[in-house]
Parts: structure tokens; C-alpha cells; sequence
């Protein structure tokens, strides 16, 4: 980019941060703010885009400086190699090969910046997680990672090397690719693959189910957790609900694609009593991949940080505890309820599992997937049977 297109890039990236007002995720607003100015291009899309989201992984930090300033530190953190910063601070740009646990210290010296200002209440983070290496992880965009279905790995792998699609093999029917990789335009591989976390891939090793069991998946959300089921127990008998109809239309369409017909669905809100719409239903097993702050995918989202706070976090730790409540009165005894957050807060994770212990679920496994460690969502799954 020529020293000339800066100053305009500057004034494109005022507009957008201006007109973002935090109502919903970046990436929507983008899209819509993309297709009201048609007159940008496509390298001032990828360059506009590109700012916004480095600036917002600052969080809170530098709050004293202004946006020109923010931006600069921002994109100085989050690359090797960045116009702006040769553009604006060339003496700056002369280190921003270095790592980023250099780049911060030559940061603190020079501008008092703070690590512990990044990533919100960052004290209430589950005990297992390294801080330092959970907050580097934000300066960069996780991977894309996609999970094959049976028996199309082959296809899948040969097309891909076809398109010379670059991908790394990290799971026997998981790829991890670049991120912004568009391969819904590959029309070949359509039905073919999910696109899943890595994270969330590896939660499927505490479902244990039996073929022919009745399971619930019981904040289905879009399906993902559902499909994951299926891929490795295809034989199970499968409800999925949630409580907004249009995403359990999201899921229909997801099921039609992966050519999954054989499942029940319901609207259901497990804030109420949930006995009018399941009455004295039992299952094999439940999974509950609570509602949560999502704070170990705000490497995806990084404008979620800079508004978080407290109050938030305790309305999910209340609001996950009502739905495991209600969720296991339909559980067998003896049987397990899978308790999966994509949050990093202890609150949301192991402290809520001594809750669900005086409600008579036991503890069997417990995990926290570090996924910073892998470019990918960090999660905590936990496997908990009903022993009442």
C-alpha cells in the first residue's frame, strides 16, 4: 500500500469504528457495511477488515491513547509486517519482526502498556490456563478447522490438493485450514465436511453412547454438537431442541445437507418447566452445550472484550444452572449428561461443577481444551452422571 492510500485507509477506518455500535458481531456489521459502500474495493475491504478486528484485541489496553495511536500498537502486536506501522512510527516498525512477548515489553517500556488490560477479569480465568500464552493467542485469527464425514476423507483430501488448497491433518477426519479459507465455492465438496472447531471436535471422546440409546441434545443451537453424535454413533435415537425457532431451521438445513433425516426436534425453554413439552421422557444420555459468554472464542470475536463485564458473567453461571436443572429430570439414573461451555472463566467451568454435584450429578471426566495452544477455541467439556 502506497504512503498516499493511508490516509484515506485512516479516515475509511474512523467510519467503520464509528458506525459499529456493538449491537451485533463484527462480522455481520462488516457485511453490511461492505454492501452500503460498493465503492471499496476488495484490498480496501481486506484492509479495513484487518484493522478493525487487530484493533479490538487490544481490549481495554492503551485506553488513554487515541484511535490513530491504538491502531498502530494493534497492528505492531498482530503482524511481522504492516504498511501502517512503517507509515506511522518507523522507528517502531524496525522491531515488529520480533515475538510477540518481545513486542510486549518493548511496548510497556515505551508506553506503559498493560498485558492484564487485554482480556477482561482476567483473575476469574479457569485455574490450568496459562495467562500469558491465552492472551498472545488473541493477536492472532484461529484457524479454520472442518471435520469430514465417513468415508469422505479421500474425496475430500484429493480435491482440496486439486485446488491446491493449502490444509494440515490434525485428527484422523479433522483439517485445519487457513483462516478465510471460502471452500463453499467448491461446490464438489458440498455435504461432504462441517465445518467444526478443533475443540469442539474433541468433545465428542466423552459421549460414550450405545447404539440404539435416546439422546437429547438440548441447546442444539445449529446442530454441531448434534452432528458430531451422529458421526460417531450414527445408530442413537436423536432429539434436538432449542428455544428459537429460526435457529432449529438453521439446523434443518444443516441435517438436509449431511442427508440426516432420522431425528426428533422441539421447541423448548429450559428457563420454564420443561415437562409440559417432554412430560416424563427419558433419555440414555443428554448433552448440554450451555449458553456461556463464549470468551474462549474471542479470538474469533475479539470485539466482545472491551464491553464485558461482571454482571454478564454471573447471568450465564445463573442461566446454565437452570438449564442443567431442568435438563436432568429427563436424564436416567446412572446415566450421563455431557456439560460443554466454550468459555475460559472458572465461574462457567469447574466451579460449576461443584454446584451440579450438590444437585446429584457426580463428576466422571472433566476437561478444559486448550485450544490457544493449537489455534483454536478454547472449551471445557465435563462428563457427569446421575447417581439420584
Amino acid at each position: 500500500m502506497s504512503n498516499m492510500r493511508i490516509p484515506q485507509q485512516l479516515r475509511t477506518f474512523e467510519k467503520l469504528l464509528t458506525a459499529y455500535d456493538k449491537k451485533e458481531p463484527l462480522a455481520r456489521f462488516l457485511t453490511t457495511f461492505f454492501k452500503e459502500n460498493k465503492q471499496m474495493g476488495s484490498t480496501d475491504r481486506r484492509i479495513a477488515s484487518r484493522w478493525i478486528y487487530n484493533y479490538f484485541r487490544l481490549g481495554k489496553s492503551f485506553a488513554e491513547h487515541t484511535v490513530t495511536e491504538r491502531l498502530l500498537f494493534a497492528e505492531y502486536l498482530c503482524n511481522k509486517e504492516s504498511d501502517l506501522v512503517a507509515h506511522l512510527d518507523p522507528i517502531l516498525n524496525e522491531s515488529i519482526h520480533q515475538t510477540i512477548q518481545e513486542k510486549k515489553v518493548l511496548l510497556s517500556d515505551l508506553f506503559g502498556f498493560h498485558q492484564a488490560d487485554i482480556f477482561p477479569l482476567i483473575s476469574l480465568l479457569s485455574t490450568s490456563i496459562d495467562k500469558e500464552r491465552f492472551v498472545d493467542s488473541l493477536f492472532m485469527q484461529p484457524l479454520l478447522f472442518i471435520r469430514i464425514h465417513p468415508g469422505e476423507k479421500t474425496f475430500v483430501v484429493d480435491r482440496l490438493i486439486h485446488r491446491e488448497v493449502i490444509y494440515e491433518e490434525v485428527g484422523e477426519n479433522c483439517l485445519a485450514l487457513p483462516n478465510g479459507t471460502k471452500l463453499n465455492q467448491y461446490r464438489e465438496l458440498e455435504g461432504k465436511y462441517q465445518v467444526q472447531d478443533l475443540s469442539s471436535q474433541r468433545t465428542a471422546r466423552y459421549f460414550k453412547a450405545k447404539s440404539g440409546e435416546q439422546w437429547w441434545d438440548a441447546c442444539a443451537a445449529s446442530g454441531g454438537k448434534s452432528l458430531l453424535l451422529l458421526h460417531h454413533y450414527p445408530d442413537i435415537k436423536l432429539l434436538v431442541s432449542d428455544v428459537r425457532p429460526s435457529i432449529l431451521r438453521n439446523l434443518d438445513e444443516r441435517f438436509d445437507q449431511a442427508k440426516i433425516k432420522n431425528y426428533r426436534r422441539k421447541i423448548i425453554d429450559l428457563t420454564k418447566d420443561s415437562s409440559p413439552v417432554l412430560g416424563n421422557e427419558q433419555f440414555d444420555g443428554i448433552i448440554v452445550d450451555a449458553p456461556c459468554t463464549g470468551s474462549g472464542t474471542w479470538g474469533r470475536t475479539p470485539e466482545m472484550m472491551a464491553s464485558f463485564n461482571k454482571e454478564r458473567l454471573d447471568y450465564f453461571v445463573t442461566l446454565q444452572r437452570t438449564i442443567v436443572l431442568q435438563a436432568v429430570k429427563h436424564l436416567k439414573p446412572k446415566a450421563p449428561l455431557i456439560y460443554i461451555t466454550c468459555s475460559v472463566y472458572a465461574d462457567e467451568n469447574e466451579n460449576q461443577l461443584k454446584f451440579f454435584e450438590q444437585k446429584g450429578l457426580r463428576v466422571e471426566e472433566t476437561e478444559l481444551l486448550k485450544g490457544y495452544e493449537n489455534r483454536a477455541d478454547t472449551m471445557f467439556v465435563a462428563r457427569l452422571i446421575k447417581d439420584l
